[in-house]
């Protein structure tokens, strides 16, 4: 156990973060995404809600300033409709961690999985609402104040 860092973020997630540069993409999944067939670096967080997740992550995680979607989200399919629970819990995770990325893009389905494939990891969560999946672009860790 480390001081200060979530336990919902284990060695390997840890060592995966570590390894993101700026510009990097991470793929938090909910439990159905199809996260093993689209990429080859893959992390399990089975149990734990994708939202408790990125609560425990953005505290580590500098968003990109400079991407022009530093935060997406999959539009739902025609016909099927988001869970408002799933973008509520995701919004307050960063207003509460990453203010002013409250701007949450969507992107289509296969856009969305074009983007988890070249991602530079993928963690599987235990979310079962439907849509809990979010990208997240790497941004640069602001210096300590001296």
């Amino acid at each position: 156990m480390l001081k200060g860092v979530s336990p919902l973020l284990g060695p390997d997630l840890l060592a995966l973060l570590c390894r993101m540069g700026h510009g990097d993409r991470l793929v938090l999944a909910d439990a159905h995404f199809p996260g093993h067939s689209l990429n080859n670096r893959v992390l399990r967080a089975d149990g734990v809600s994708a939202a408790a997740l990125l609560n425990a992550l953005l505290p580590l995680f500098e968003l990109d300033a400079y991407a022009d979607a530093p935060v997406i989200m999959m539009e739902p399919v025609a016909g099927d409709e988001p869970d408002p629970a799933v973008v509520r819990d995701f919004a307050a995770a960063l207003a509460a961690h990453a203010p002013g990325f409250d701007d949450i893009h969507y992107i289509d389905r296969e856009a969305f999985y074009e983007r988890a494939r070249s991602a530079f990891g993928v963690v599987m969560t235990g979310e079962l609402r439907k849509y809990g999946n979010l990208i997240l672009t790497k941004g640069v860790t602001p210096r300590p104040a001296p």
